[in-house]
């Protein structure tokens, strides 16, 4: 192939299928799901097999038919009943299996667990205290029946309820279907014994911060037997389940046996970073039980997580037998006689030193050590190749490369500055996960091309092969450095430096070919010099060379670049207003987008400086055409949704009642919206308020920490003027001290804070002081601080309490004592009324000036937004007590 005989439009031509193909390919594979299972078994062999239909039937039940499952609620203890007969019937079910082939080593156990603790709960950099009174799980044992096989268990978990604004289809009614269904299929499949035991932990209290994980954890009797976890969650309703936290070399390994894995290194480092701040039960299964294991969750389209639209008609056909397949794969082999269970007895490692990946529904893994001889050897063989080759200006083609870099990633940030500060349309890419590639790929693309135009010019030699060599050194030796430094996500590098190498080998091989057709008078391959461009033997490049080395970029960079903007771009739409989402976004997208297309620059080169300037040209009209497209775009519709979150607050103290308005994003309207509101439903003539959040805000403590995102306003709300009708008295929430003494001589006192709640669920109670000790924690913070702790009971559970000893009179700066009271404790407290939730309660509607300002709000939102806006609608009661 005579590559310098062709122009621009012929070689773009030519490399268009790879260009084109290598990327569509790559995401048909990688958000491929399998055909759902209808039947509960299989037609052609009539064997057992997880159905999507049975999974998805349960999840419809517990979403939609008993629905909100927020813990507390009646709702979630009809849930926790109706679940639990569920499992029974597992349980006859094996006991009927048994039956049917005598001899069978197969028991099944099934315990309804019920209890109180505390735990201490950090997250977001903020130290935060859980109780929780009655809570429930429900969990299910298949063994063999001997002391051996229930000794070595692996625990599968998902939890039942449901969060405050979420009717839960996906999150995890989805999941805990699937586990139903596993534990089915693998007692109906005729002669299935398992040489170690599987434990189903149903948690019952997920979204109330991990009490249910940690009430199994630290409880209950077969806890301690658990040598591995493997947690099924859901932060999205679309695409394949992520595995994206991964433990222990055995349990990637196990992992590999699965049918369709989908998961890599790179999102297990991300997740571990703590960048997104999330959790899950998974850790406490770390913590308390010392035990390596999996975590996956489906995650595409998580514009529907813990939003009314997580309902089962927004799940994608495929996604529970996706979760399901891999699922009881893995629990085949875990449970089998070549399990890694019983050697994983020794704990947990928080550093697993393994590179996994899946790609084209292949999976690779191999040990840090194995990589860093890869990494090395490749970076030692590039320098060989550099010098076999004998490229010349490798320095100026370094200077391309990390031109093109910054280029990218400073361009696409100023665009980034531009479309937030100057056009005022933040969150413009919102409404869709690709939508931040068409924004700022040309602005990244631009970039680079505007940073090799001093390397281009009339009479200048060609930096194609300086750049093509630069760039396999420059990734090689950062690949070799990354992975010194125990960073697997390295692996990236490495295979884009691989294909670089391989290219640049095969192009050196066939140079001294294309030297010796130059001298036997044939037209030359690499010299054949452009318009405006001196001709340099020996510099063009083969485009195989292109063809080769395209294609590993194409395909890894594609995939990591999808799977990231599926998380981000929901999450970072929803961080809060001052958060820098823009950047944020245009940093991932230039930055993966410059190793999607790590050969942009040496392709730039290839025609000379005039094709240079044509492709700048080109892709700056594409940067204008596409701000101007996303100026006009509204960020938000009916499939994704701005969050809004309102409070109805009663103060107890004063009686009075405000309305709480507050969202997570910057984009625009939302200031708008609140005074419109305020118009309409606040006293009349006086505008809504912008409130301060800190720490001291109580009245949005039922969303600590999270809180410290939102940008609240505060609405005054006139008095309802129905007649007020006598009703006998009702017991109050109220918070006292008992067991109360001081000591005047140490300074301290020593006093039980007694909370009783009725009706009232969610209770925080926050407070300054300097805690000595008490029952949440044997290592409070030594220094006077403000203290949130939250709690969570089951339905008809009224009463808890903390016990403490802190220093008294009460010490502090004067700014600290204008928040407490030498005299006693001041302390705030709030809960939701368990009847006041919309539309968690709709159908159940007391009748409140809560609930009637609910409806009314909820469908002016609907005609004014267009049902873009999806506002959690919390009936508050709350105060202040000294005691």
């Amino acid at each position: 192939m005579g590559v310098s005989r062709w122009g621009p439009a012929r070689t773009i031509f030519v490399l268009a299928p790879v260009l084109l193909g290598a990327p569509l390919y790559t995401l048909y594979h990688q958000f491929l799901l399998p055909t759902p299972n209808i039947h509960p078994y299989d037609p052609t062999t009539s064997l057992p097999h997880p159905s999507e239909s049975t999974i998805l039937s349960y999840a419809k039940y517990l979403s939609e038919d008993i629905g909100y499952r927020t813990p507390g609620t009646r709702q979630h203890a009809q849930a926790d009943t109706w679940w639990y007969h569920k499992v029974q019937e597992v349980e006859e079910l094996c006991r009927r299996a048994i039956e049917k082939e005598p001899g069978r080593k197969l028991e099944c156990n099934v315990w309804r667990q019920q209890g109180s603790g505390s735990h201490r709960f950090d997250i977001m950099a903020t130290r935060l205290y859980k109780t929780y009174v009655d809570l429930s799980n429900i969990i299910l044992r298949i063994s063999d029946g001997t002391e051996r096989s229930k000794s070595d268990a692996v625990l599968v978990n998902a939890h039942l309820d449901s969060t405050l604004p979420s009717p839960g289809a996906a999150d995890d009614a989805l999941a805990v279907g699937v586990m139903l269904e596993c534990a089915r299929t693998l007692i109906e499949t005729p002669g299935w014994e398992p040489t170690y035991a599987i434990i189903f932990l149903f948690n019952n209290a997920e979204e109330s911060l991990q009490d249910g994980s940690h009430l199994y954890a630290t409880q209950h009797e077969t806890a301690p037997t658990v040598r591995a976890a493997v947690n099924l969650e859901a932060a999205g309703t679309t695409g394949p389940t992520l595995l994206f936290q991964a433990t222990s070399e055995q349990m990637i390994e196990a992992y590999s046996h699965v049918p369709r894995p989908y998961g890599t290194i790179f999102a297990n480092e991300i997740f571990s970073s703590g960048i997104l701040l999330s959790d899950t039960d998974f850790r406490q299964f770390e913590q308390y039980l010392n035990v390596t294991g999996l975590d996956m969750a489906v995650v595409g389209n998580s514009y529907m997580y813990h939003m009314r639209g997580d309902l089962v008609e927004n799940i994608q056909p495929g996604v529970a037998q996706h979760m399901a397949d891999n699922t009881l794969a893995l629990l085949r082999y875990l449970s089998s006689s070549d399990s890694p269970i019983p050697s994983l007895a020794k704990g947990f490692d928080a550093c697993p030193r393994t590179v996994f990946m899946s790609s084209l529904h292949w999976f690779f893994m191999y040990s840090f050590t194995t990589a860093k001889i890869m990494y090395v050897s490749l970076f030692i063989a590039s320098l060989a190749l550099w010098r076999i080759a004998r490229v010349q200006k490798i320095g100026a083609g370094f200077g391309a490369v990390l031109a093109a870099i910054a280029g990218a990633v400073l361009a696409a940030n100023v665009v980034a500055f531009l479309m937030k500060y100057v056009l005022k349309k933040p969150l413009s890419w919102f409404k869709a996960e690709y939508h931040p590639l068409l924004l700022y790929a040309p602005a990244a693309i631009s970039g680079m091309l505007i940073a090799q135009l001093p390397f281009s010019g009339p009479g200048k030699p060609s930096m194609e092969r300086p750049i093509f060599m630069a760039l396999l050194l420059f990734q090689s030796f950062l690949a070799a450095f990354g992975q010194i430094l125990n960073i697997g996500s390295s692996a990236a590098l490495f295979l884009g430096a691989l294909g670089f190498f391989v290219a640049l080998c095969i192009d050196t091989a066939l140079a001294p070919r294309m030297r010796l057709s130059s001298l036997n008078g044939d037209k030359p391959i690499a010299n054949h010099p452009r318009k405006g461009q001196a001709g340099t033997a020996g510099q063009e490049l083969s485009l195989w060379s292109y063809v080769i080395a395209m294609l590993i970029p194409l395909t890894v960079g594609v995939q990591l670049l999808a799977a990231t903007l599926v998380v981000f771009v929901p999450l970072t739409g929803r961080f809060g207003k001052d958060a820098p989402a823009e950047f944020i976004i245009a940093s991932i997208v230039s930055i993966l987008g410059v190793f999607s297309v790590s050969f942009t620059p040496a392709l730039a080169h290839r025609f000379g400086p005039r094709f240079l300037w044509q492709m700048l040209w080109l892709s700056i009209v594409s940067l204008g055409l596409v701000m101007a497209f996303f100026y006009v775009q509204d960020p938000f519709d009916r499939m994704h949704q701005r969050r809004l979150f309102v409070v109805h607050k009663d103060n107890m103290m004063t009686g009075d009642q405000h309305l709480h308005i507050a969202t997570a994003d910057g984009a625009p309207g939302f200031d708008t919206l609140v005074h419109a509101m305020a118009e309409r439903f606040g006293v009349e003539g006086v505008p809504p308020r912008r409130v301060i959040m800190d720490d001291h805000n109580g009245d949005w403590d039922i969303l600590y920490p999270f809180s410290t995102f939102l940008s609240p306003y505060k609405i005054d709300l006139p008095l309802d003027p129905a007649p007020v009708i006598p009703v006998p008295a009702e017991p109050r929430f109220t918070v006292i001290a008992t067991n109360d003494s001081v000591d005047d001589i140490a300074g301290t006192r020593r006093l039980t804070l007694k909370i009783d709640h009725p009706g009232i669920i969610w209770i925080v109670i926050a407070f300054d002081a300097h805690v000595l000790e008490w029952t949440l924690d044997n290592d409070p913070p030594d220094e006077f601080a403000r203290h949130h702790i939250k709690e969570a009971s089951f339905y008809g559970t009224e009463t808890w309490g903390v016990s403490m000893l802190i220093k008294y009179p009460t010490p502090g700066s004067p700014e600290q004592m204008a928040n407490a009271s030498p005299r006693g404790l001041k302390v705030n407290f709030i809960g939701i009324d368990e009847k006041r939730m919309w539309p968690a309660k709709k159908s159940e509607a007391d009748g409140s000036p809560a609930m009637k300002l609910f409806e009314e709000l909820d469908a002016w939102l609907e005609e004014r937004t267009g049902g873009s806006v999806d506002a959690t609608l919390l009936g508050c009661v709350g105060g202040e007590a000294l005691v």
